[in-house]
């Protein structure tokens, strides 16, 4: 329990009506978490605004309410903080009410459109195993050191982002690493987060039903590194036409890495097979358990961020050489029969571009590739023509299914895809409503050596229909159909 003037020590964009000394037992944004001595913060939310239920929360027993716009009669007995952003507020109140766990270990994000949960779960993964105690926040799990916790988010809100890292900091954890989405940076739930550096992945299609423009999207990630203090680093990807503009504004320690064009940390793919890839990192060749240019660039980045935290060289491409791909994430299987699956999160064009370019550096050509993919539902619709197109022009035969169709009907989703088919291509492409169906409709027409690349869901145990959750992973379906236990 802390006072009112305590939470708000160093916060000066805010004017305070009434009682500073009265002590917080608790801080809650949802008025039904609301109990006696809480501070009760009103977010004007993308679709309810949480000044709606002031009075509730008062009634719950809030003694001080964080806002932006005051109750026509305020009540006296309470006590209120006006701020221009309370979103900020909330952030910064948060982080002292915890007593600034950020600022007792090293914090690095990781933004971009693709490639943040491998970056950070490598960064995780290293780091634990160079002898470090390590917190991760990431889209599959979240770590307090060896303690595993389900992730809802892929930034969680600043409530549980500031709890989860007290934990950290109880335990021990002296590093942590984090994956940043555009929704957390565009609705300041990183405020009171004190990070020690930022790594880009690239930008590439997604989220524009939220963001509405790529400008806007772009500008969400920009503003991220934006914030970043100048005693932080910032890692960008300069292959990526967005990653200086990542660096235009920022007061922190600029770092280029790339495959392709000069920069401060380079990488360069020497060979690629089904099973890993060679690959040369500033000069020194390294084995890795990794397929995919894209996945030379995550490593690069991993690399990277590891040496801008005074890791050493050698250490850090001996733990990378032995490092596994994350859960869901180009995830191998073989058949009894020689046929191989690969599942993969791919979820925007871009990503089944990369995964399916990958699979294409290491294929003989003699094989059949199989794509089955979907699109979410109630999500950004713009991008399923693409994904289908990028799905059709790599591959040999294409299945359009159902990914989490949420509250829409998977075959409008589908029909939604088939539209960016090219004509040439549509003889192809074959529409299997039911996931599971689909899978094993490939896997029935593979032949031994036939590739299938089941793409949208990695390591996602559901599906969502008409707003329920239904258990469903692609890799038990897989494992059941191959009559197999262990990815390879």
């Amino acid at each position: 329990m802390k006072t009112l003037s305590e939470v708000l020590n160093g916060i000066a964009d805010v004017t305070v009506i009434g009682n500073r000394d009265c002590a917080i037992k608790g801080i809650a944004f949802d008025s039904r978490k609301v109990f006696e001595g809480f501070l009760f913060a009103a977010i004007p939310g993308t679709t309810v605004d949480g000044h709606r239920f002031i009075s509730t929360a008062i009634t719950n027993g809030a003694t001080a309410v964080l806002c932006e716009q005051l109750p026509e009669n305020p009540d006296s007995k309470i006590t209120w903080i006006k701020a221009a952003n309370s979103s900020v507020a909330l952030g910064r109140i948060a982080s002292n009410y915890c007593g600034n766990p950020s600022s007792k270990m090293k914090i690095v994000g990781i933004t971009g459109t693709n490639g943040k949960t491998t970056t950070a779960t490598l960064l995780y993964r290293l780091f634990k195993a160079l002898g470090h105690k390590v917190g991760l926040l990431s889209t599959v799990c979240n770590y307090v050191d060896d303690q595993k916790i389900e992730a809802t988010h892929t930034t969680p809100d600043p409530l549980e982002t500031q709890k989860l890292m007290t934990e950290m900091v109880a335990a021990g954890c002296t590093y942590c690493f984090m994956e940043v989405s555009s929704h957390a940076i565009d609705q300041d739930r990183t405020a009171g987060i004190d990070f020690d550096g930022g790594v880009f992945t690239n930008l590439t299609h997604d989220h524009l039903d939220y963001h509405k423009t790529f400008a806007e999207y772009r500008n969400a990630k920009k503003k991220f590194f934006d914030q970043l203090g100048s005693k932080a680093f910032a890692i960008t990807n300069t292959d990526d036409k967005n990653g200086l503009v990542m660096l235009q504004n920022t007061s922190a320690r600029k770092i280029t890495y790339a495959g392709k064009t000069m920069a401060d940390f380079k990488v360069k793919v020497i060979e690629s097979h089904f099973d890993g890839m060679l690959i040369s990192i500033d000069g020194t060749e390294v084995w890795t358990h990794f397929v995919g240019n894209f996945n030379a660039y995550n490593l690069l980045a991993v690399y990277g961020a590891a040496i801008s935290l005074g890791a050493a060289k050698d250490e850090v491409l001996r733990v990378i050489s032995m490092l596994k791909p994350v859960d869901g994430r180009f995830e191998t299987f073989i058949s009894p029969t020689g046929i191989y699956a690969v599942v993969d999160y791919a979820h925007t064009p871009d990503a089944i571009k990369n995964v399916l370019s990958a699979i294409n550096e290491v294929r003989t050509g003699n094989e059949t590739l199989f794509t089955i993919v979907g699109a979410g539902g109630d999500r950004d619709k713009t991008k399923r023509p693409e994904m289908a197109f990028e799905a059709a022009v790599a591959s040999d035969r294409v299945i359009l299914t159902s990914d989490n169709p949420r509250s829409e009907d998977p075959e409008v989703i589908i029909s939604d895809m088939l539209k960016g088919v090219p004509a040439n291509k549509a003889a192809i492409v074959l529409s299997i409503t039911n996931r599971k169906d689909a899978i094993r409709t490939a896997c029935m027409m593979a032949k031994p050596g036939d590739i299938l690349l089941i793409a949208g869901k990695g390591h996602e145990d559901y599906q969502e229909i008409k707003g329920v959750k239904h258990h469903f992973d692609d890799r038990e379906v897989i494992r059941e159909i191959f009559n197999v236990t262990n990815p390879n």
